[in-house]
């Protein structure tokens, strides 16, 4: 009964779930009715304010991370070998992951089950930053969606929009972050995957 008495770390005292890569557990941080970005302060596990958002820019999906990843060499590697490149690095951050569905969930500080089916590959100051696009699990609406080309177009546009605007500040004469490209559900797969190794060599291997 001890291990009930405390609140779980999002990052670290959840697990990504069984069936991983294929169905992740999910910890969302920020829904669409969101005016204020919030994330988890990584020191205490409870979400704090990140900044208000500036625009009328609002994450167009649930939003959150995967629990006990992490994106250091291994994710890394796969930005670098689709750019041609050798100077990325991770963003040394949980990966992030969007969740589609047609319920309205109205606040973060939840889990979902979610089936990735594909994501963009975003760079943010030249470092790794992916962002997974899954379905929740058994969604009447989006649980049929089985890869990324399932998805609207007119969705996918508003995440582009959302993710390559998110950083910006007034006065910057340059994007903060760079889509380079959208893969599918077997690549997705590849980075929860490597990003899982990375987390285990990262904090469970020390």
């Amino acid at each position: 009964m001890n291990n009930y008495r405390f609140k779980a770390h999002p990052w670290h005292g959840i697990n990504v779930g069984d069936n991983a890569p294929e169905v992740v557990t999910c910890f969302i941080e920020i829904v669409p009715t969101d005016t204020v970005k919030y994330e988890v302060d990584k020191e205490t596990g409870y979400l704090s304010i990140d900044r208000p958002q500036k625009y009328s820019n609002i994450i167009p999906a649930l939003y959150g991370f995967i629990p006990q990843t992490y994106s250091a060499d291994r994710v890394a590697e796969l930005t670098n070998i689709a750019l041609g490149r050798t100077d990325i690095e991770g963003d040394n951050d949980p990966v992030d992951i969007c969740v589609l569905t047609e319920k309205d969930i109205t606040h973060g500080d939840i889990i979902v089950k979610a089936r990735p089916i594909g994501g963009f590959r975003l760079l943010d100051h030249n470092k790794a930053d992916d962002k997974l696009i899954a379905v929740l699990e058994n969604d009447a609406i989006y649980g049929s969606y089985h890869d990324i080309c399932d998805v609207p177009a007119q969705v996918i546009d508003r995440l582009k929009h959302y993710f390559t605007t998110y950083k910006d500040l007034p006065g910057d004469k340059s994007p903060r972050c760079i889509l380079s490209d959208i893969y599918n559900v077997d690549v997705a797969r590849d980075i929860i995957n490597r990003a899982i190794e990375d987390y285990n060599i990262e904090f469970k291997n020390v």
